[in-house]
This record gives C-alpha cells, sequence and structure tokens, in this order.
C-alpha cells in the first residue's frame, strides 16, 4: 500500500510504501477510492489537537470498497463501498456509551488520529464504523459527507427549527449545510472572511439569501448561527447577531480563544453550545436526507502524493467546497 504518513508534527507528510495492513476481529480492510482533507487534518499536522500518534496516516473522510473481513465480520460486506468517518471505535461500556451520546466516549478511537486514515491506497477499519454507501454514486463526491456532511447535519440539528441560519465560514461543511437548509425551506446567511469575495458569490450561487463578511451584521435578526470557522472571535459576533432565544452552535473540534465579551451579549436567554464528534445515528439519518435533499458537494480532486499541497490550499482559502484525495 501507499500513504501519506506524518512522523513529526509541523514538517510534511511523506509517502511511504507499507505492506498492505490485515483486518483483524470486527475489522474490515477497504482499497480507497477517495479521502476528503478536512480542517482537523489541518489541526492534526499543525499540533492543534494534542497527542497524536505518531507516526499516524491522516484522513478520516474515507470511501472505499472492502476487500477484506476479520473474524467475526458479515463476508457478506465484501465488495460494497463503504464510508469510514473521524469517529472510528468507542468503548460501548461508559456512561456515554450507554446513553446514546457515543459522540463523547471516554475510550474513543479517531479516524487519522489515534489510528490510521485514509491519505492511502488501503486502510483498515472497525466495521460498526464504517457506513455502507450507494455503490452507483461518485466516490469523489460522496467523501466530503462523512465528516463535513455528517458534523454540519449534527451542528444544523443542534441549531433547531428557526428559519434564519447563519454559516460563518462557507467551506466543506457550510457548503452541504447550507444546501440542506435551502432544501428545509430556511433563509441561509453567508459570513466569510472580509472580502472573500470567491466565497461569497459560491455561497449566492449555492442559493444563500445574502452573503458577506464575518464582520459585519447580517440584515435581519438569526434564529441561529453555526460557526463553522475555527476563529474564536466569531462567537460574540454570532451573538448579537442572534435574537433573544436564538442559539449560536461551534462546529470545530478546535477555535482559537474566545475573547472577553459583555454579559448582555448572552443575556436574552441566547445559548451557546459546541458540538463534539458524531454519532452512528447522526450517519443512520444523515444519509438519507442528503440524497433526499439532492446534496451536490463541490470538490477539487488531488492526488495522493499531492496530499502537502491539498492541505496548504485548504490553509490559505484556496478552495471551495471541498478538497479530495483520490489514489
Amino acid at each position: 500500500m501507499r500513504a501519506m504518513i506524518l512522523e513529526t508534527i509541523g514538517a510534511p507528510l511523506r509517502l511511504t510504501e507499507r505492506p498492505d495492513p490485515i483486518p483483524s476481529l470486527g475489522e474490515i480492510r477497504l482499497r480507497v477510492e477517495a479521502c476528503a482533507v478536512c480542517r482537523t487534518d489541518l489541526h492534526v499536522v499543525d499540533g492543534d489537537l494534542p497527542d497524536p500518534k505518531l507516526p499516524i496516516v491522516p484522513g478520516h473522510e474515507i470511501v472505499g470498497i472492502v476487500d477484506a473481513v476479520g473474524e467475526g465480520v458479515d463476508p457478506d460486506r465484501l465488495g460494497r463501498r463503504v464510508g469510514v468517518p473521524w469517529l472510528g471505535h468507542t468503548c460501548g461500556v461508559c456512561l456515554f456509551c450507554r446513553t446514546g451520546a457515543e459522540n463523547l466516549c471516554d475510550r474513543p478511537l479517531f479516524t487519522g488520529y489515534s489510528r490510521d486514515g485514509g491519505f492511502s491506497s488501503v486502510v483498515v477499519a472497525d466495521a460498526a464504523f464504517g457506513f455502507d454507501l450507494d455503490p452507483d454514486a461518485d466516490p469523489v463526491s460522496l467523501a466530503p459527507l462523512l465528516c463535513a456532511g455528517l458534523i454540519g447535519w449534527r451542528c444544523l440539528k443542534k441549531a433547531g427549527d428557526g428559519k434564519k441560519i447563519g454559516l460563518y465560514g462557507f467551506g466543506a461543511a457550510a457548503h452541504i449545510v447550507a444546501q440542506i437548509s435551502i432544501w428545509q425551506r430556511r433563509d441561509v446567511y453567508a459570513f466569510t472572511s472580509p472580502d472573500d469575495s470567491n466565497a461569497q458569490a459560491f455561497a449566492r450561487d449555492l442559493g444563500a439569501k445574502w452573503a458577506g463578511s464575518s464582520d459585519e451584521p447580517p440584515p435581519v435578526e438569526l434564529d441561529a448561527a453555526i460557526i463553522f470557522a475555527p476563529v474564536g472571535k466569531l462567537v460574540p459576533a454570532a451573538l448579537k447577531a442572534v435574537r433573544k432565544g436564538g442559539r449560536v452552535v461551534c462546529g470545530g473540534i478546535h477555535m482559537s480563544d474566545i475573547p472577553s465579551m459583555p454579559y448582555a451579549v448572552l443575556w436574552g436567554e441566547r445559548q451557546l453550545m459546541s458540538v463534539a464528534n458524531l454519532t452512528r445515528a447522526d450517519g443512520d439519518e444523515f444519509f438519507p436526507i442528503a440524497r433526499a435533499a439532492g446534496v451536490r458537494t463541490h470538490t477539487t480532486a488531488y492526488r495522493l502524493d499531492e496530499a502537502n499541497e491539498a492541505l496548504s490550499d485548504l490553509r490559505y482559502g484556496r478552495i471551495n467546497g471541498a478538497a479530495v484525495l483520490v489514489p
């Protein structure tokens, strides 16, 4: 197998050859068709997330074909197209796992962080955390749904049923959430980096009611806002933009420090919450909804050995939609 490996935090990934891994008890092996590149991968590579398993193969938006199964796995899964997300394994016995909140498991494993991920031609995954996917769909288009889509969906659920939704940071997750929100007959207000006219035009092309800079207020009071950009100063801005009783959801796994703000910004029963990881139930809900809504992901494809270029393009905002590695 070929893989792009992170050996040292902050260093470029290195292309290497390894023997194909053998799936163990409860595992499946996939021949990777596509793996999207997520901002979380940047946080792993740049050291924003502490103590990754090193060396590690990043990547957690994986689409592939099952070509081997371990003991205890139904052999009928051979030949199926499967998607592997960020949450790669849970203990099944802690309080959170027992109460339907496996996304908060005390002893989880995360794909591309604590177990090898999909920046590779072959990957082994826990069979219980692999979603069966449409065999007729384009794997490159499917890949961003495995994190940008799943986390975006969880954020949208947390945001509630309000009609006017603000999306701060219009990247891979927001461009999927926008399509679902519009399908649900909501109004989308997109916030981008100042003067990012390209992203604003992209948002409007997808049907956003308004698109503008994150340092300006929206033209109406919002019912809820979702912050995908890892920028803490957006929290008070979003709270100011939502109505009384509105919600602000922080969708990233990492964010810069939230600045001090007056209590009046939060007062009025506004709510501020974070979203952590995902559950398998989120996937059971999301994939049928994405199909019904006709979600079309906008992707830029890269070869596996161009992973460092893809990460750089993501870091500096040179991509509309999602970057996807195609081994």
